[in-house]
């Protein structure tokens, strides 16, 4: 694969986990209640949650150590447009009795070719781990053995016998569209997406629950190489190993 393409890859890649923590936090905001409608100066603002409280919280659930590591966080996730002021008013997040508001609960997320690519990947990742009969599999390439991978002549089937495509032409787009995009990756990272016996994976595990502080981490090390550490970097590999057999990935439980 071109060093261009691993580039663009690797910051898709790294959107990709900013929006999948931004989407599981979400999540459990809601569930806790942190996040609903509120009153402010005779007006109802839906769906959205005071700083300090969310402070409060992250602290408590040892998400992050302090005030200012929360601040460095969600402004993390303002710079990603997941997280604005209700009113717009603040393009700085403050810990204080301000209104913020997750654009997915108003429907101010931007929908670009970069969402909807990584939305598709999601959704084909989703029923890929929930079918019995699984295309990803363990898997031989060049003398090395390969978890949950699948070659890329069966993805293009896959995706032509559950309606996904209309033909093989637009299935091999879209794969090399989720490969530019750090969704899915050659196995040995050599080779673009084609239509043939060649192995490829899932660089993300969509399941996965993430850690908060990984975002900010990977912010600090932005053009250091420091994705192989993690195991959904779109450019580590995974390996079978003896204890790992071939199970799904686990959803994370909301706190």
């Amino acid at each position: 694969v071109g060093n261009w393409v691993k580039k663009k890859a690797t910051e898709r890649h790294k959107k990709a986990e900013v929006m999948i923590a931004g989407e599981q936090l979400r999540l459990r905001l809601h569930d806790v209640k942190l996040i609903k409608d509120r009153r402010y100066h005779l007006r109802t603002y839906p769906n959205c949650f005071v700083a300090q409280e969310l402070t409060d919280w992250l602290i408590d659930r040892k998400e992050v150590p302090d005030r200012e590591t929360a601040v460095q966080l969600m402004q993390h996730l303002m710079a990603y447009n997941i997280v604005h002021h209700v009113c717009d008013k603040h393009s700085k997040y403050k810990d204080a009795k301000l209104l913020y508001r997750f654009r997915q609960d108003d429907g101010t997320f931007p929908f670009n070719i970069e969402v909807k690519v990584f939305m598709r990947g999601q959704s084909l990742y989703e029923q890929l781990i929930a079918a019995k009969d699984t295309i990803m599999k363990e898997q031989e390439e060049n003398g090395v053995k390969y978890q949950r991978a699948f070659p890329g002549f069966q993805m293009i089937d896959w995706l032509l016998y559950n309606g996904e495509t209309p033909n093989r032409k637009e299935a091999v787009e879209l794969c090399r569209a989720l490969l530019e995009h750090g969704i899915i990756q050659h196995v040995a990272l050599r080779h673009h997406f084609f239509d043939s016996g060649l192995l490829y994976q899932f660089c993300i595990n969509f399941r996965r629950r993430r850690r908060l502080a990984e975002l900010l981490s990977d912010s600090e090390n932005e053009g250091v190489p420091s994705v192989q550490e993690s195991s959904d970097s779109p450019f580590t590999l995974r390996k079978a190993s003896p204890e790992e057999g071939n199970t799904s990935f686990l959803s994370g439980q909301s706190v």
